[in-house]
């Protein structure tokens, strides 16, 4: 069985223009993504996006990058344009990485594939134990709520993916790595965006409201996203104090 990890990238984010390429240890935070997949060593590796600047600063530190249309209203059909355009046979899975998750955990990575590669599922996904009760109000903690409690070596399905709730049992912090089974990113970009999705600005119940399952993977912790320039500063800090 064949994993293909793609990371979609764009300059233009919303909070933080420019992000991908924000230097740290002397490295964009999209090669530091790019060098986190390749680590993972489950199959190629290729960045996805619209920006020119991103193909140069990926290739110039010797990863694979595809050019694709700045048009996509999400991430999953910059992924799917991507696996078309890579002539890369005979893949069985997608690996979606996100582009501004550089401190993602390579064994979380491994698991995922692991679960997916052991059990006949449409959409795996990662999400980790919530530490602090606040976190379960925070719009920008993406929630699931699993039909088991999540542990190691279980891969329960996600009943439901939220910005905010009340209820304390079966909900984790979702993280936004996704991996596919060829068939269903096939099928995942042929439908319309759902009316839950665009309620709640969450692509992922698009797959849910059309019945197609995602299974959930227990992540060892939840990684530091770089939305902000408060999030990217105190990355730094971590990353560079490491090294």
């Amino acid at each position: 069985m064949k994993t293909l990890i793609i990371i979609p990238s764009r300059m233009s984010a919303t909070r933080l223009p420019g992000k991908p390429l924000l230097k740290i240890n002397g490295l964009s935070i999209i090669s530091h993504v790019s060098k986190k997949a390749e680590e993972a060593n489950i199959g190629d590796v290729i960045v996805a996006t619209e920006d020119q600047e991103i193909i140069d600063d990926v290739k110039r530190n010797g990863f694979n990058a595809i050019l694709t249309s700045n048009k996509h209203k999400t991430g999953t059909d910059r992924i799917h344009e991507a696996l078309e355009k890579s002539n890369i046979k005979d893949v069985d899975f997608i690996m979606n990485l996100q582009g501004d998750e550089p401190a993602i955990d390579i064994q979380d990575i491994v698991r995922l594939n692991d679960k997916m590669l052991q059990n006949p599922s449409n959409i795996g996904t990662l999400a980790a134990i919530i530490k602090e009760n606040k976190s379960l109000n925070n719009e920008n903690i993406v929630k699931v709520i699993t039909e088991n409690a999540l542990e190691e070596n279980n891969f329960p399905k996600g009943i439901s993916f939220l910005r905010k709730s009340e209820r304390i049992d079966n909900i984790y912090h979702h993280i936004g790595v996704y991996c596919y089974s060829k068939e269903s990113l096939e099928k995942f970009v042929q439908l319309n965006q759902s009316k839950n999705e665009i309620e709640n600005r969450l692509e992922q119940l698009r797959a849910l409201d059309n019945n197609i399952d995602i299974n959930i993977s227990l992540a060892k912790s939840s990684p530091i996203g770089v939305d902000t320039e408060e999030d990217y500063l105190a990355l730094k800090k971590i990353m560079e104090y490491k090294n």
